[in-house]
């Protein structure tokens, strides 16, 4: 994590932080986190250019590994400036084998010194996240910011349907156990429960079909299920039912099924005074707000457990994300400077 601090007017009061990451995923934009980094700086610079300091020092954060690329674990910065790194991480190894604790140290780091970076609740007031949004809603609704009110808890599943392997042309339909025919009801069943509940998305990502021969009859098929919502009472009861209509397809079609639960985040709320705040500064500078959650995991969950955060979406192009068309507009970009500048301004230390 790379900090740049910008002194209070009685030097060395508590920080508000602003920020986020500046790693990204393969074949990426250039906006999702880093416009979160580069807002905090424009805004410290136009406070310094003015020589305005405030009643408190203010912090721009940029976290690194927010996404997990590499590893098979998120929020490693942010957590560890929380103080809630699990030193169990270091071990975890990529794809080639290299754990997290020999990458650190090939990059000249000392895991050890990991839990000496992390932040007290009497050095930081709160975090500030902009971020863009990532999604649809905002430019649907012809508004340039908007302000979230939560970041959706997660569950995440493995399902594994095993079959029957056959030949294509020698067994007849009403004799046979796809697993592919079943794994396809199955995702279909996972669209139908996600849009028949509140504030709840599903998503199948990734399907393996074995032996994925042109003329063989799928014996076994592993998918994956992504489930979130704000509201975590809304994921579990998605997640069930999911889990039962699976099960019964499964038995419908005298197929076998294992379900697993691969990882679990829960729903993370922003601050209402945060929320509050932002939406005033929204509303000074004469724009609407829009309250909305938000589908996409951020810095912001970790540092929750530190301190009260707020977090301030920008509209993206189209809702894309985590693709080379990412975009925003230089009109909106200065909007939500603007906006954070007035957040400053009339932040009252909580």
């Amino acid at each position: 994590t790379v900090v740049g601090r910008y002194e209070s007017a009685i030097p060395g009061a508590p920080a508000l932080l602003l920020g986020s990451h500046i790693d990204t995923v393969r074949d990426a934009g250039r906006y999702d986190g880093t416009l979160g980094v580069i807002a905090g700086l424009v805004a410290v610079a136009e406070l310094s250019k003015r020589s305005e300091k405030l009643p408190f020092a203010i912090e721009v954060v940029a976290f690194g590994d927010e996404e997990g690329v590499r590893f098979p674990t998120t929020l490693t910065s942010s957590r560890a400036l929380a103080g809630i790194f699990d030193p169990a991480v270091l071990d975890l190894c990529d794809v080639e084998g290299v754990s997290l604790r020999k990458a650190l140290i090939a990059f000249s780091c000392d895991p050890a010194a990991i839990a000496g970076v992390a932040k007290s609740r009497e050095e930081v007031l709160a975090y500030v996240e902009v971020h863009i949004e990532q999604g649809p809603v905002l430019e649907s609704a012809n508004l340039p910011v908007g302000v979230v009110t939560a970041i959706n808890g997660v569950r995440r599943l493995a399902v594994a349907v095993i079959g029957e392997a056959g030949h294509a042309g020698t067994v007849p339909m009403q004799l046979r156990r796809d697993a592919l025919t079943a794994a396809a009801e199955m995702v279909l069943s996972v669209e139908r429960v996600a849009n028949s509940l509140p504030d709840a998305v599903a998503t199948v990502g990734r399907m393996e079909v074995f032996p994925c021969a042109v003329n063989v009859i799928p014996g076994s098929v592993q998918f994956t299920i992504d489930v979130r919502s704000p509201d975590d009472t809304h994921r579990d009861a998605a997640t069930e039912e999911i889990t039962r209509s699976i099960r019964k397809i499964a038995a419908d079609r005298r197929v076998e099924v294992s379900i697993s639960a691969t990882h679990e985040a829960p729903a993370t709320a922003c601050s209402p005074v945060m929320i509050d705040a932002l939406s005033r500064a929204i509303k000074h500078l004469g724009y609407a707000t829009r309250l909305l959650p938000s589908g996409a995991g951020h810095d912001a969950m970790a540092l929750a457990q530190l301190c009260h955060i707020g977090m301030l979406f920008v509209r993206c192009a189209g809702g894309i994300s985590h693709n080379p068309k990412e975009a925003i507009s230089l009109q909106d970009a200065d909007i939500c400077v603007r906006i954070l500048l007035e957040f400053l301004r009339n932040f009252k230390p909580i």
